[in-house]
C-alpha cells in the first residue's frame, strides 16, 4: 500500500536543489559524432561516449553530471515490439510507426503474450549492449530500450485516432487503457530482469506521460488516474513520481490525487512556478529548456533561478543538449550553477523566498514570468505576454 504525502508539509520538507546534466545529444555534439550513426553502430556510440565525456568535463567542468553509460535511448521498444517500426531518420530523433488502425484491433493484439527479448528491434540492442560492455568492462552498461506511460502509449499504438476514442467507444476504450497498461508493466518486469534491477521497486518508481496534456480536465478521472493508479500499482509501494510536459492548470489538482512525491512539468508554456504552486501542493522541479538557455543573457539566467525559487520551486534543472554545447552557452550553464548554489545556501540558512527574490536583478523581477510562454527574450517581451495571457485564458 503506498503511503501518500502529506501534502502540508511536502513542499517545505522537500526543500530545495539543482541539477545540471548531460544527455547522449550532448555527448554526441562535444565528439562530432551524427545521431543516426549513434543509434546504429556500437563503434559510434562509444566513442561518443569516451570522447563526449573528455570533452564535456573540458568545456563545462566536474558539477555537470555525467551521462550514465547507456545503450541508444529509444523510448519506443516496448511499442516496437508490439509491431511498431523503428525509424532512424540522418541527422533527427528516432521515431516510429503507429500499430493498431481500430480499438478492436488493439483490444485483441493486446490480449495475446508476447516474448519481449525475441520480438523487434530487442535482439538487435540486447545484442548492442553486450558489445558496448565489452568496450567499456570496469563500467555496467544498461539497456535503454524502454516505454512510455499509459496514455503515450495509447496515442503511440492507436496514432490521432485514439483522441476520438475515447468519445466515440468509451467502454472499448477504457478496455484497451487496460490492457495497454497491462502490457506496460510485463514488458517493464522483463527489461528490469536484464538491468539487474527489482521489479516491483519497493522504494520508488516513474513515470513519463506527455500525451496526458492531451486529455481534457473533465476526462481526467475517466481516462488517466485509473491508469495512472494501475501503472504505479504495479511498479512500485514506494513513492511515485512523473513527468509530464505541457499540463494546464485545471490538470494540476489530480498530481495530488494521484499520490505524488515529485513532479517534473519540464517544458509546460501554460504554467509557471507561482501557477504551480497554486494549482498543486505536489513539490516540484522548474526546467531551464535549452532554447530557453540560448536566448537568455547570463544575469538572467540567475534571475530565472532566484526567481523559480521564490515564487515555490523545490529545485531548478538544465539539462544539456546539442544546441547548448558552444562557446556561449559555457558562462551561462556556468550562472545557472552559481546561482543554484547561492540560493540552495541561502534557504538552508533560513533565508525567506521572498528575501531570495531580491537576488534577481530589478528587470528579471518585472519580468519574469511575463512572456514565459514560448519565451521569446527581452525584445519579444511584451508580445510573449500577451500570447501567453491568450493561452492561458482558454487553457
Amino acid at each position: 500500500m503506498t503511503t501518500r504525502p502529506d501534502y502540508a508539509t511536502a513542499r517545505e520538507r522537500a526543500g530545495f536543489g539543482w541539477y545540471v546534466g548531460s544527455s547522449q545529444g550532448a555527448l554526441r555534439a562535444l565528439a562530432g559524432i551524427p545521431i543516426r550513426e549513434f543509434n546504429l553502430e556500437v563503434s559510434a556510440c562509444a566513442e561518443t561516449y569516451r570522447l563526449g565525456r573528455i570533452r564535456q568535463r573540458e568545456v563545462f567542468g566536474d558539477e555537470v553530471g555525467q551521462y550514465p553509460l547507456l545503450t541508444p535511448a529509444i523510448s519506443y521498444g516496448h511499442v516496437n515490439c508490439l509491431g511498431s517500426e523503428l525509424l532512424f531518420p540522418e541527422g533527427g530523433e528516432v521515431a516510429h510507426t503507429h500499430v493498431y488502425g481500430s480499438l478492436a484491433e488493439g483490444v485483441a493484439a493486446l490480449q495475446q503474450p508476447v516474448d519481449w527479448l525475441s520480438q523487434g528491434m530487442a535482439p538487435y540492442f540486447l545484442r548492442f549492449r553486450d558489445e558496448l560492455q565489452q568496450r567499456f568492462p570496469d563500467e555496467p552498461v544498461r539497456w535503454s530500450f524502454g516505454g512510455e506511460g499509459p496514455l503515450t502509449t495509447a496515442y503511440e499504438l492507436r496514432g490521432d485516432g485514439f483522441f476520438t476514442d475515447i468519445y466515440d467507444d468509451p467502454p472499448l476504450a477504457r478496455e484497451f487503457m487496460r490492457l495497454v497498461v497491462d502490457s506496460i508493466l510485463d514488458f517493464d518486469r522483463v527489461c528490469a530482469g536484464v538491468n539487474g534491477q527489482p521489479f516491483p521497486n519497493p522504494a520508488g518508481s516513474g513515470m513519463c506521460d506527455d500525451i496526458a496534456s492531451f486529455i481534457p480536465p473533465a476526462r481526467f478521472p475517466e481516462f488517466v488516474l485509473p491508469y495512472w493508479e494501475q501503472l504505479y500499482s504495479g511498479l512500485t509501494s514506494g513513492t511515485r513520481s512523473a513527468h509530464v510536459e505541457d499540463l494546464r492548470p485545471a490538470q494540476l489538482p489530480f498530481l495530488e490525487e494521484i499520490g505524488l512525491s515529485h513532479f517534473d512539468p519540464s517544458i509546460s508554456p501554460r504554467l509557471t512556478p507561482k501557477i504551480f504552486c497554486e494549482g498543486c501542493r505536489v513539490p516540484f522541479t522548474w526546467r531551464l529548456g535549452c532554447f530557453h538557455l540560448r536566448q537568455m543573457p547570463a544575469q538572467e539566467v540567475e534571475d530565472f533561478v532566484f526567481l523559480s525559487a521564490a515564487d515555490g520551486a523545490n529545485g531548478v534543472s538544465l539539462t544539456l543538449a546539442e544546441t547548448i554545447c558552444d562557446d556561449a552557452s559555457v558562462p551561462k550553464v556556468q550562472a545557472f550553477m552559481r546561482a543554484g548554489k547561492e540560493a540552495k545556501q541561502l534557504l538552508g540558512e533560513g533565508c525567506s523566498r521572498e528575501e531570495l527574490r531580491q537576488r534577481a536583478s530589478e528587470d528579471g523581477r518585472r519580468r519574469l514570468w511575463e512572456g514565459w510562454c514560448g519565451y521569446l527574450g527581452a525584445r519579444g517581451a511584451q508580445a510573449g505576454s500577451a500570447a501567453w495571457g491568450m493561452k492561458a485564458a482558454g487553457a
